[in-house]
């Protein structure tokens, strides 16, 4: 009987020592992730200005000739202001550039007949869908630039024109307040009489100009 009763103390014991142990742990934690720092979407609301280069390739035709290529180089300036909503962003842009396009062709001009473009410039609409820090864009408007024709040994002509322009292009934002893009546009500068300036043999030449215009810009947004 004495040992039964050891036995059970024995056990009450051991029993109350493991009960103090599982007291003493702590409760287990619920897991939670860390937090995830919140970054806002990249906003193109503002301001900006920038420069731009690239070249043209395109067209000429006098009356006298037959049509004929032009192309060359072209940097300049940029300037405008985009507005958000939601995803839609709509600005208005304006830029100047220095250009080199040009080219001639001795077909029904013996001496050579010259169309020359010697600065471009654009103020247009554009119409974009923010994707973020990327910005799709189409663009249009009016085109401002001089045409030039000339013949050697005969005078030069310049006109100074008003056409228009179309095309689209793709933006994106860098670090801090730049961003970068990419653009092609479509301008046309209409024709103009150069008379017997052009030196062609008639006494009336309308001269056209277009050129297809493929750049990439860098710009600073404030």
């Amino acid at each position: 009987m004495k040992r039964i009763c050891v036995a059970l103390i024995g056990l009450a014991m051991l029993t109350g020592t493991a009960a103090a142990a599982d007291l003493s742990r702590p409760a287990p934690q619920p897991y939670y992730p860390p937090a995830q720092a919140f970054v806002p979407a990249y906003n193109w609301t503002g301001f900006y200005i920038g420069l731009n280069g690239g070249g043209g390739l395109g067209g000429s035709k006098w009356d006298s000739t037959n049509s004929f290529d032009v192309n060359g180089g072209m940097i300049g300036a940029t300037a405008g202001y985009n507005y958000q909503w939601g995803h839609a962003v709509v600005g208005v842009e304006g830029d100047i550039d220095w250009a080199d396009i040009d080219g001639s062709t001795n077909t029904g001009c013996a001496l050579g007949c010259k169309t020359s473009n010697t600065w471009l410039s654009t103020v247009r609409g554009r119409l974009g869908y923010a994707a973020d820090r990327f910005l799709p864009y189409v663009t249009g408007g009016a085109a401002f630039g001089d045409v030039r024709a000339s013949t050697p040994g005969f005078g030069v002509d310049t006109s100074t024109r008003t056409g228009w322009t179309l095309g689209g292009g793709l933006e994106a934002a860098l670090a801090a307040n730049w961003t970068a893009k990419v653009e092609y546009l479509y301008v046309d500068l209409g024709s103009f009489n150069c008379g017997l300036n052009c030196g062609a043999g008639m006494a009336v030449d309308n001269v056209t100009f277009h050129s297809n215009v493929l750049r990439a810009g860098v710009n600073y947004r404030f």
